[in-house]
Order: structure tokens, then C-alpha cells, then sequence
């Protein structure tokens, strides 16, 4: 049994105090928007974000995915830096279903530079891609939870408007991002066109997210999560945790942050660790020296009760979250250094 679940934050589960919010939750027709829980979220969000309007969906992939399909035609192009998660985790949606090509940068961490952006603008002409779209991850995931500063973000938005591309934010963990840098939420997206929020992530939701935008990108977005089949009817029910969430878990993220610091202290004492730069909850390490392969090292976890996911061979990743207490950091820290001193 898995007791301390590090495969990432979207292990988290709802509080008793998310499933009485959300047992009590008056509901409605979510898609002919007359679900009271729904709307209050998105006023919530709208407020939160600074955006004009928001709409509901079931996953964060759903957002990014409309975000493209209303923003880039088949044959245009993206910039967005060579991890992005609509590059590795999406199943190939970006291309399946807008058509669109993807021109990556090599940014450090998952954050690239205003030149970066500016030597990737192709010229305006028949043989090249027309590109549309700027994309941003907030925080960068496999950069290891690194946060975008927010003059950067300025600046890579300030060379997309300059030549005409829009601009779209991943914020699957922008709420971590909020926390560890100390600015609030608006200032973050503030250059962005589009962008959403994750609910089920470090806000501890068990389903959905709030992408946001213009009114007549959401308008547009509505008749995209209809085509899709992601119109719901008395969503208020899982709404109503997102509600909470915001009331009762963005603050709390702070001890999320503490906990993987913790963590990557104590990891970097291992011989044959080697640990990268922690921001927020995301924890990379490395156990190549150990002579451990990737997949029989997270074996090897199991039977002490911890998990954690795989990047590959050598390269191992670790999430704090609402489920995982600062008591259980050295738990987990003795189970990783048991397997690691083991003779493979």
C-alpha cells in the first residue's frame, strides 16, 4: 500500500471539509449556464485572474487544447519552450486536433528569453508557417516547479504582441507560482490573452479547471468544449470544490513548498543523489550514480509505501502536496536511502 504518494499533485484528495462544501452545493444546467456553484467559480476566477470571462472544463489538457483550437489554424505555428506540457503530455493533441506546428525554444528550466523568442519569429512569407501563438508553462513542470518572473513574462509577451502572436499561459500551477513569488495572481497572467486554472492539482480538487480570457474567446471556446463533449450538466457538485479551494488552499501551498525543500535537502545527503534546484513543490533528482535504472529504483519504493514518477532512466520526480504532511518527509527520505544504499 502506498502510504506517501509523491507521483505528483494530482494525488491530492479532497478534504472533508471540500466534500461537505461540495455535498451541500446548489446545482443546476451547467451548460445552459444555470449552475449557481459553477457561476460563483467563475466570477471567482474571473475576479482572481483579471479576465473578462471563464468557462468551466473537466481537465487543465481540455483548456490548453481549446485555447489552440480557437486561437491557431491548421498549418500555423507555436512558440513555446521544448518541455511544455502541450509538447509532452498531451497526446499529441496540439497537432491531432488544431493542426498546429511547434517551434521549440531551449529555455533553462522551462523559461526562455525575450531574444530567444525574438530569434524564432520566422519571416512573413508564403514558405514559412504563420505563427499565432506565444505559449508560457506557470509553473514550468519538468523545469523542476520553476516560476516565471514576472518582467520576463512581460517581455517574451512584449515581443509576441510586437509581432502579432497571441498569448497563452499554462497555469496549471500558477497558484504555486502566487505563493512562492509573493505577487498576486493578476500580475502574473496580466500579458497573456488566455490562460487557466488548475483545481486539481495543489488546490487539492478532485476534477476540473477554469481557463479564462476576452468574451469572444470564451464564446468561441464554449462551442469547442460542446464539439469535444466536455458540456456538463449539474457541475455545481465539483465546483463547489473548486469554490472551496480557493477559500481554504492557496495559502496552504506555502507548506507544500517547505515540504519539498525538506525533501531535497535531505535527498542531496545520499551518495549517488544529485538534486536539482527546488522553487516550489516539484522535486527532480537524479540517481544515475547509484546504480539504480529509474523504474526498478520507484519498484523498489513500493514495498516501503512511498511512490514517486519516472522521467527516465536516471531521472526521478517527487510532488508535495495536501496528502503528504511535513511528518512524512522522513519517512519518505529513509525509504529513498534504504533503496539507494541497496546493492542493485
Amino acid at each position: 500500500m502506498i502510504e506517501i504518494d509523491l507521483y505528483s499533485d494530482t494525488q491530492s484528495r479532497p478534504t472533508k471539509g471540500m466534500r461537505e462544501a461540495m455535498a451541500d452545493a446548489p446545482v443546476g444546467d451547467e451548460q445552459q449556464g444555470g449552475d449557481p456553484s459553477v457561476n460563483k467559480l467563475l466570477e471567482r476566477v474571473c475576479d482572481l485572474l483579471g479576465k473578462e470571462a471563464a468557462v468551466f472544463m473537466p481537465s487543465g489538457t481540455m483548456c490548453n487544447q481549446i485555447a489552440m483550437l480557437v486561437q491557431v489554424r491548421p498549418g500555423e505555428e507555436i512558440i513555446c519552450d521544448r518541455t511544455a506540457h502541450i509538447i509532452t503530455s498531451e497526446g499529441g493533441g496540439g497537432a491531432a486536433l488544431a493542426g498546429a506546428m511547434f517551434r521549440t525554444l531551449q529555455g533553462e528550466r522551462g523559461i526562455y528569453t525575450p531574444e530567444q523568442v525574438e530569434a524564432a519569429i520566422r519571416p512573413d512569407n508564403r514558405y514559412n508557417p504563420k505563427q499565432s501563438m506565444l505559449e508560457v508553462e506557470q509553473t514550468a513542470n519538468l523545469g523542476g516547479g520553476a516560476v516565471w518572473p514576472i518582467e520576463r513574462l512581460k517581455a517574451v509577451a512584449a515581443v509576441a504582441r510586437k509581432h502579432g502572436l497571441k498569448t497563452h499561459m499554462d497555469g496549471a500551477r500558477l497558484m504555486n507560482a502566487v505563493v512562492a513569488s509573493g505577487i498576486a495572481a493578476k500580475e502574473h497572467v496580466r500579458d497573456m490573452d488566455t490562460t487557466w486554472l488548475d483545481l486539481t492539482k495543489g488546490l487539492g480538487c478532485p476534477v476540473g479547471a477554469v481557463l479564462a480570457g476576452p468574451k469572444d474567446f470564451i464564446h468561441e471556446a464554449w462551442r469547442w468544449k460542446q464539439r469535444l463533449g466536455g458540456s456538463m450538466r449539474q457541475a455545481g457538485i465539483i465546483a463547489a470544490a473548486g469554490v472551496y479551494a480557493l477559500d481554504h488552499h492557496i495559502d496552504r501551498l506555502a507548506e507544500d513548498h517547505a515540504n519539498a525543500k525538506t525533501l531535497a535537502k535531505g535527498l542531496a545527503e545520499i551518495p549517488g543523489i544529485a538534486v536539482e534546484p527546488v522553487d516550489t513543490n516539484i522535486v527532480f533528482f537524479d540517481i544515475g550514480a547509484t546504480g539504480w535504472k529509474g523504474a526498478d529504483f520507484n519498484a523498489a519504493l513500493k514495498p516501503h509505501g512511498v511512490r514517486v514518477s519516472v522521467s527516465n532512466e536516471r531521472r526521478l520526480r517527487a510532488l508535495t502536496h495536501i496528502d503528504v504532511p511535513a511528518a512524512a518527509i522522513p519517512k519518505a527520505l529513509d525509504a529513498i536511502r534504504k533503496v539507494a544504499i541497496r546493492a542493485n
